[in-house]
């Protein structure tokens, strides 16, 4: 199997790239950074929002919720007061098959 290098993570993102890694706009990012509380980026001198490799996790969790399984926004505050690690586990697993998935084509691909 071939070598590949680990991509170096960030530890900021701007608005813009989260908005990209999302795929929605960034009002949107910033609509949901206004709406859950979970979501505390930082802000650097100029009042650019700073988003961490955790907020970043937040909002997929919050896209996942919102645009996947079709739940309201109180119908995902109140699965984040409740049963937000539950939420995040189905996140972190739904991720890794996806992985898993991407490799064993690779795998295919190289046969």
């Amino acid at each position: 199997m071939p070598y590949k290098e680990k991509q170096v993570e960030k530890l900021y993102y701007t608005i813009g790239e989260t908005a990209r890694m999302l795929e929605v706009p960034v009002s949107t990012v910033r609509f949901w950074e206004n709406e859950f509380d979970i979501l505390k980026p930082m802000k650097n001198k100029k009042g650019n929002r700073m988003f961490t490799a955790g907020d970043i996790r937040n909002l997929r969790i919050i896209h996942h919720l919102l645009k996947e399984e079709g739940l309201t926004l109180s119908g995902v505050k109140r699965k984040m007061s409740g049963k937000w690690d539950e939420a995040e586990y189905k996140h972190q697993i739904g991720e890794s098959l996806q992985r898993i998935r991407s490799m064993l084509l690779e795998l295919g691909d190289n046969v």
